[in-house]
């Protein structure tokens, strides 16, 4: 990690460790059976990806295809029912006694590209595959969905709310119609707030908005703007993301990543600490660099699920999944050539196929605890040192003293509660930095050899 990487506070969102270009194909192909035998069933986070979009806004690098030739949708549903029904039957774990079921989902999600890209009916069959293949009572856990302004149709919005959604999550990134171009999104503002209107309207209990800082020509007072038009739908979460130029994407064909350019890094600082304050002075809290809610929103979340030890069972060529031992999924891509091949592959796979990890990442003791670190440590609420030491058998600064000496060194780590390891302020502005440092080697290494396709 170079001197200008270190001083620089955008290097990587981190929202999952390892990345997946870490990942690598598994010549073994260990059956699911195996791999789930010695699981814990009894809290699993359940995530169905749909990997197509109407746009590709010009920042995404997200693993989708641009629109879907007739029947693409239909199919892919198909493969997704064939992967679930193997993927159930690797979890089949019946009590010997009781001959009850101890598979159990205390959470679930709908995620892409854009779910609501599909049609009513379309989601209609994706929440049966989720119920009725994999066992997931959707009116019983919390079930968060994703959308975009022009997907957020009435017809669809109804399915969802009746089909038992708890939160919808627009992705708006801007209420301002130069901006959105800038940041290749084609949308109107007029169409944002007629999307929003409909999904107040189908009463889905949580609505989240992303929004982005650090678009070209973005000011402080057109990020104001944009803050204020979402504040005033009451939304019970927001998203500030700091804008970032990836390769392969639409704005990194524009223009090359600036990198650390210290001029757009103080930019991006200055933006996310104005959003900061202004969303915490009108009755918002901050649960992470990106997360603020309303004081008075419903919870969300499964009450028996944690993200840290819990296991997490992904449908659809671009989910992942996780076990103690073995994180994995299909492969990776960002260029639309290669994303529409992994597409088909997954479309014509079959039961045996699905049966098996394909593509993945092999979890040992020290990786658990990086993980457990990263996603605690990046949380506002911090790490309970309890916690890790229960799991672990060891204190944080056991494993990792160098890393945490040097994240209070530099005033980014609070040392007022010996029994939480927490980021300051200034640490959580910094998570973007944070996160990547606490990457091992051996992962940095997988990431820098990957052929990014």
């Amino acid at each position: 990690m170079t001197t200008a990487q270190l001083t620089s506070p955008y290097q990587h969102y981190v929202y999952a460790y390892p990345h997946k270009t870490a990942y690598r194909r598994l010549p073994e192909r260990p059956p699911l059976k195996a791999l789930w035998a010695a699981e814990p069933k009894d809290a699993l986070s359940l995530y169905l990806h749909i990997p197509f979009c109407e746009v590709r806004c010009g920042f995404c690098n997200l693993f989708t295809r641009i629109g879907a030739p007739d029947g693409l949708t239909g199919a892919y549903l198909d493969a997704l029912e064939r992967q679930a029904t193997a993927v159930r039957a690797a979890l089949e774990d019946k009590d010997k006694d009781t001959d009850k079921d101890e598979v159990r989902f205390a959470t679930a999600a709908f995620g892409g590209g854009t779910p609501t890209f599909l049609t009513a009916a379309e989601l209609e069959r994706l929440c049966d595959i989720a119920e009725h293949r994999m066992g997931a009572d959707l009116r019983a856990v919390p079930l968060s969905v994703e959308a975009s302004p022009a997907t957020a149709t009435a017809d669809r919005l109804r399915v969802l709310a009746e089909r038992g959604a708890t939160r919808l999550s627009l992705g708006i990134q801007s209420f301002v119609d130069s901006e959105a171009r800038a940041a290749v999104r084609p949308q109107r503002r007029a169409d944002v707030e007629a999307a929003l209107g409909r999904i107040r309207d189908a009463r889905i209990p949580v609505l989240n908005i992303d929004l982005i800082y650090g678009i070209d020509g973005q000011t402080e007072q057109t990020w104001l703007h944009s803050l204020d038009a979402a504040l005033s739908w009451r939304p019970e979460e927001l998203y500030l993301y700091p804008l970032y130029v990836r390769p392969l994407t639409g704005l990194d064909r524009r223009s090359p990543d600036p990198g650390s350019d210290p001029a757009w890094d103080e930019q991006r600082l200055r933006l996310y600490r104005a959003g900061r304050d202004h969303l915490l002075a009108h009755g918002y809290t901050q649960q992470s660099m990106r997360m603020f809610r309303r004081t008075d929103a419903p919870p969300q979340g499964g009450d028996d699920y944690a993200c840290q030890t819990d296991g997490m069972i992904g449908l659809g060529c671009g989910a992942r999944s996780y076990t103690a031992g073995l994180h994995y999924s299909f492969d990776y891509a960002v260029d639309m050539h290669e994303i529409r091949g992994i597409i088909d592959d997954y479309v014509a796979g079959d039961a045996s196929d699905f049966a098996h990890a394909q593509v993945g990442y092999a979890m040992d003791p020290q990786e658990a605890r990086r993980r457990h670190l990263l996603q605690s440590l990046l949380q506002a609420e911090g790490l309970p040192v309890d916690d890790y030491r229960a799991r672990f058998g060891s204190h944080p600064a056991d494993d990792f003293g160098p890393e945490l000496d040097r994240f209070a060194h530099r005033g980014w780590l609070t040392g007022t509660d010996p029994a939480t390891l927490r980021l300051t302020p200034e640490g959580l502005a910094h998570s973007d930095a944070i996160g990547p440092e606490l990457f091992s080697p051996t992962v940095r290494a997988a990431m820098a050899a990957y052929e990014r396709k």
